[in-house]
């Protein structure tokens, strides 16, 4: 009887491991082609305690560089940003990084104001499948879902993956067990440069108002953080599309005014900042290049250090040695990048997908 129950459990110990690698496998790697997928998780990896910490889209992580930051000024930051993140996702990264460790300030961009309701399963898992199990994860997945989704599949990825079988590339088994680190602290880079040309006007909309949905997790937001007693800052991104309106800058305005808070439009500042779009952008205008992501970073950092009072924590020796790692990695993208770019025309080798 003994034996039978030892090899009883032997079977299902089998079968579980057995179920969790072939869930490993089939998950998307997001290694190459789209990173972004695997941006969400990368934070887990940071030891340390984070001053400012960016919550937001890509007009975050792909505008900032953390890396300038810190070896400019000495703050400690981190962008938990994902492609087309949502406000109530934002939310609820927002509330598991205030759980996990207290920042002195968090930064959201509000371009995602102008999303009422969920919008696409793809971009969903990009956020939601990297965080870890927590109240915060199942709450942003319920608030997530589109009509075609439902929670069994994100607990048992098993269930929504299985048909990649036919899919399979060699990133599924290089990466089975590792990930390698897409991100410098959150920043998607990019060198290369494509002119900001004929960049279309805004349409006109029949009602410029954002959602009752989207407020109530803004509110939420700022209660979370007030509550915390986190400083939050709310940013419009430099990017010249997809177009921000008047009419939805000025409920940013409105909002900030009300509630107390630093509302800051990098768009009206782009003379300061110095940008140029003939040179600062890698897609026309919609995201920034390395170039304009330093810029925005060097004005944003004096906005922090001397308003805020951010503190400068070089000379910290452990934080001095973990950013040196992050200094070698980005210095050797930049390198990376530029040699292909020269030999290529592209940041891309033709053996990268």
């Amino acid at each position: 009887m003994f034996k039978k129950i030892i090899a009883g459990i032997i079977i299902v110990a089998i079968s579980v491991a057995g179920l969790g690698l072939v869930t490993k496998l089939l998950e998307p790697k997001y290694m190459s082609g789209i990173l972004e997928g695997a941006m969400i998780k990368e934070y887990y990896d940071d030891p340390t305690e984070h001053d400012v910490v960016f919550i937001g889209d890509c007009e975050l992580y792909e505008n900032i560089s953390p890396v300038y930051l810190w070896e400019n000024y000495g703050i400690n930051s981190y962008i938990r940003g994902s492609a087309q993140q949502l406000i109530w996702q934002s939310y609820y990264l927002a509330e598991e990084t205030i759980k996990r460790e207290h920042p002195d300030m968090i930064v959201f961009n509000v371009l995602s104001m102008k999303y009422n309701e969920p919008q696409n399963e793809a971009y969903n898992r990009m956020t939601l499948d990297g965080m870890k199990w927590s109240k915060s994860k199942v709450d942003s997945i319920k608030a997530s879902m589109t009509d075609e989704e439902n929670m069994v599949e994100y607990a048992f990825p098993l269930l929504r993956y299985h048909s990649r079988w036919n899919d399979l590339n060699e990133d599924d088994f290089k990466y089975l067990f590792h990930r390698d680190k897409v991100s410098f602290n959150g920043y998607y880079m990019r060198v290369d440069a494509k002119a900001a040309e004929d960049v279309p006007e805004g349409k006109p909309l029949v009602d410029y108002q954002f959602g009752d949905n989207a407020y109530y997790y803004l509110q939420k937001l700022k209660d979370l953080c007030k509550e915390n007693d986190v400083e939050l800052v709310l940013v419009k991104a430099p990017s010249l599309y997809p177009y921000w309106y008047d009419e939805w800058d000025k409920q940013m305005v409105d909002f900030a005014d009300d509630n107390n808070l630093t509302y800051i439009n990098f768009l009206d500042l782009q003379d300061e900042i110095g940008l140029d779009w003939a040179e600062d952008t890698y897609d026309g205008g919609l995201h920034l290049n390395l170039s304009g992501a330093e810029k925005l970073s060097k004005y944003f950092g004096n906005i922090l250090s001397e308003d805020f009072k951010v503190p400068d924590r070089r000379g910290e020796k452990d934080l001095e040695n973990y950013w040196k790692t992050v200094e070698n990695r980005y210095d050797a993208e930049i390198a990376r990048q530029q040699g292909n770019l020269e030999k290529y025309g592209s940041v891309h080798s033709p053996d990268e997908k």
